[in-house]
């Protein structure tokens, strides 16, 4: 039985040290070398708040951290909210290039670095003045005398910033509340009637919305355990399930793709999974045949959502236990609103397509310092316009179809991408498939389809081909079809489209 909050909570500490309070002894971080309770971690917390004031970090501050997940990262994120600063999580393995970037728009005040768990941290703790901080596995620089705190409302309000994955241009920093962040929480939790017995696979990074609070707050939220990993391996996701007790398994689609392909390469058909008892798929889009192996495999339902960075996790969520035919996110959660925009502007009925706007207590206050970029997608009443294209069913349920600038117009038709891409998917021996829309000089637009083979395959193309024209109408067949290596991805599990057309735009 999940445990009940006793006191309102504003700040995410707070549901921390509750727990504390509540069960310093109980198993919360599973290391593949350790286990650490509650109290082992709030030392932890404990020890950076001291230094985070000791060096001068005030409310409002930025406190920048290339991570890799660890103990020590979900405790600086504790302590910045102790202290009234924002944490800025950045996956350790982007460039230096990148890594400088981030820091110069999140007008840092410290940088930390997890070396402990993770050598591209590391190295790029080598490119600035570091040093020891109280817990060995991390370093960190001087303070930025000249790094200006947040003031007012934010300044209270914000509990960390999460930079998007700039698949659509520049990255900007999200601004995630404390509300917003508990608030996700709670509907996560509830969602899957999370317990305190229950164990997380946390290999997702914290610095993304999906292992912050999916993984890391909704199991704060009732006192679940985590199976903390600051890398993703099929072979131990998988001991995990068999032998470590894990109930809960997540992650984007892209972690599912890899983990039937190590399923096949073992020749296992159905993993031993004796507490496996919710899986769950979010961050991209789904494919229905990916949804069908892994619900083969495992024998659970694979629910799906709707979430993005600017709502604080989660817009939709699948109700548990549910099997559906389709690839829907499923319906509105607590505390969110919903509306389906058509070209004039107007709201549209059920079973039309059309951009999804949201508002609710997800959703961000804006991106950091960037208000022209905000002023363009926060509408009159304090809508956000996502850029992604989607219907309700009737009975609400959300078909999420792409994204509004990928739509491709051609003939005069909309065609959107994630329709052909699942022709292509249906087709054995196919891992991924991207397609994308290239202006032509007559003033239409190509469709490029970019197919992935899965490990050890030759695929056919001519067949390929043959399969995409009978089952697609004329102005969706793509006027070309080239086979790739590998996808690009971000560290999030989304193609680069972008990067495909260009890398093949003169072809």
């Amino acid at each position: 039985m999940a445990v009940q909050l006793t006191s309102p909570h504003t700040r995410i500490h707070h549901l921390f040290d509750e727990r504390v309070a509540q069960s310093p002894d109980h198993p919360f971080l599973f290391m593949p070398d350790r286990v650490m309770t509650l109290g082992q971690l709030a030392q932890q917390v404990d020890a950076l708040e001291a230094e985070l004031r000791e060096a001068g970090v005030r409310v409002g501050d930025r406190v920048l951290v290339a991570a890799e997940n660890c103990p020590e990262h979900v405790a600086l994120v504790l302590a910045c909210s102790r202290v009234g600063a924002w944490a800025c999580g950045v996956n350790a393995r982007m460039t230096a290039s990148e890594l400088a970037g981030f820091a110069a728009k999140a007008d840092a005040r410290v940088l930390y670095f997890t070396v402990g768990v993770s050598a591209a941290a590391g190295q790029h703790a080598q490119q600035y003045d570091t040093r020891e901080s109280v817990l060995p596995a991390l370093r960190r620089t001087l303070a930025d005398a000249q790094a200006a705190a947040q003031t007012g409302d934010l300044a209270e309000s914000v509990a960390a910033i999460i930079f998007t994955s700039g698949t659509t241009g520049q990255p900007k920093g999200v601004m995630l509340t404390h509300a917003g962040l508990l608030q996700f929480a709670k509907v996560s939790a509830q969602s899957r009637q999370l317990r305190p017995a229950d164990r997380s696979y946390a290999y997702l990074p914290m610095t993304h919305i999906f292992g912050l609070g999916t993984v890391l707050m909704a199991s704060l939220h009732v006192g679940a355990g985590l199976l903390m990993r600051s890398q993703f391996d099929p072979a131990d996701v998988f001991d995990a399930l068999a032998h470590q007790g894990m109930t809960q398994l997540q992650g984007p689609p892209a972690m599912f793709t890899r983990l039937l392909a190590w399923l096949d390469a073992q020749g296992i058909d159905h993993p031993a999974a004796p507490e496996l008892r919710y899986v769950y798929t979010g961050a991209a889009p789904l494919d229905m045949s990916v949804k069908k192996a892994i619900e083969a495999r495992f024998g659970k339902p694979l629910h799906h959502g709707y979430g993005l960075s600017e709502y604080a996790g989660a817009l939709t969520l699948c109700r548990r236990g549910e099997w559906r035919d389709d690839t829907s996110a499923g319906y509105l959660v607590e505390g969110a609103e919903l509306r389906i925009i058509g070209p004039q502007g107007q709201d549209l009925s059920a079973g039309e397509t059309g951009e999804i706007w949201m508002r609710g207590v997800g959703l961000m206050p804006g991106y950091f310092r960037d208000p022209e970029i905000t002023a363009q997608v926060i509408k009159s009443g304090g809508w956000y316009a996502s850029g992604d294209l989607g219907r309700q069913d009737a009975d609400g349920a959300l078909q999420v179809v792409g994204r509004l600038k990928e739509m491709i117009i051609r003939s005069g038709f909309n065609v959107y991408p994630g329709e052909v891409e699942a022709v292509f998917l249906a087709w054995p021996g196919v891992q991924r498939a991207a397609v994308a829309g290239r202006k032509a000089a007559d003033g239409n637009e190509d469709i490029l389809a970019f197919i992935e083979a899965k490990p050890g395959v030759q695929l056919d193309l001519q067949a390929l081909k043959a399969h995409a024209h009978e089952h697609l109408s004329p102005y969706k067949r793509p006027s070309m079809v080239v086979q790739v290596p590998e996808m690009p991805m971000t560290l999030s599990g989304k193609v680069l489209k972008r990067e495909l057309v260009e890398q093949y735009s003169q072809a």
